[in-house]
């Protein structure tokens, strides 16, 4: 069992971003026949999961659940069993695509508009030139659509799935698919990180990252994706979180 702390009942890994990607890199090259769905979570998610029954049920069976910022490494602080640091989709799709070059992994990326899409996968595959595409797509799709994507997913049994469709939505379309995606090794969400890879919006300066602000900074430079709240209003999730922490006690 990895070790984890309890925030509002999310059971947090507390693997280091190096640690999370070597499980993960030993669960692909081990071929096992389970799908591993990861689940990163910010103060917001974990908001979510207090009111939403459906995502709750979601994270409750992920088999890992990464503190994805700041605010769950300071809950984790004052509850005296901290995380060692935040483990975001965007550094740990960074590190399983250099663990994938180096073995010859597969991945399929699915989310974001066409264009978004293309140009990250044609940066990926400059940048990572052993690790095989098995597939992509992006995330607008129809119903009709959906059938021809799942079985081209069935049929290339990808080691890696990234979703790129926003929370909660990508966990919530990866949980419903779950049965037929069972040749796929890992699958998680990555938010906008193919937004970033596409340069479609700026990445994180260093500085901003090492302060804990990333997410101020993507306040200021990201707009909100087609169909999701704008991010300032997705910021009054901030104070609810910290509300909750205070009176709940963790």
């Amino acid at each position: 069992m990895n070790p984890t702390v309890n925030i509002l009942g999310i059971p947090f890994s507390k693997l280091t971003l190096n640690e999370t990607a070597t499980l993960l890199e030993e669960h692909i090259n081990n071929e096992s026949a389970s799908l591993h769905h990861l689940i990163t979570a910010n103060p917001e998610i974990s908001l979510m999961y207090q009111s939403d029954s459906q995502y709750k049920k979601i994270m409750d069976q992920a088999d890992l659940i990464t503190p994805d910022g700041i605010g769950i490494v300071l809950a984790s602080r004052r509850k005296k069993d901290p995380v060692p640091e935040r483990v975001t989709g965007f550094d740990l799709l960074h590190q399983l695509l250099e663990k994938g070059n180096y073995h010859g992994w597969s991945f399929y990326f699915l989310g974001t508009d066409e264009e978004t899409n293309a140009k990250a996968v044609k940066e990926i595959e400059q940048k990572y030139p052993n690790v095989t595409i098995a597939g992509r797509h992006h995330g607008f799709f129809s119903k009709e659509e959906e059938a021809g994507i799942i079985d081209e997913i069935k049929q290339t049994k990808p080691d890696v799935l990234i979703v790129a469709m926003g929370a909660p939505y990508s966990d919530k379309w990866i949980y419903q698919h779950k049965q037929e995606l069972s040749d796929v090794q890992v699958v998680f969400g990555v938010g906008g990180s193919l937004d970033v890879i596409a340069g479609k919006v700026q990445a994180t300066p260093e500085i901003w990252k090492k302060l804990n602000m990333e997410w101020l900074h993507r306040l200021i430079t990201a707009p909100a994706a087609k169909g999701q709240k704008s991010r300032w209003l997705r910021q009054t999730a901030i104070p609810k979180f910290i509300y909750y922490i205070l009176m709940k006690k963790v």
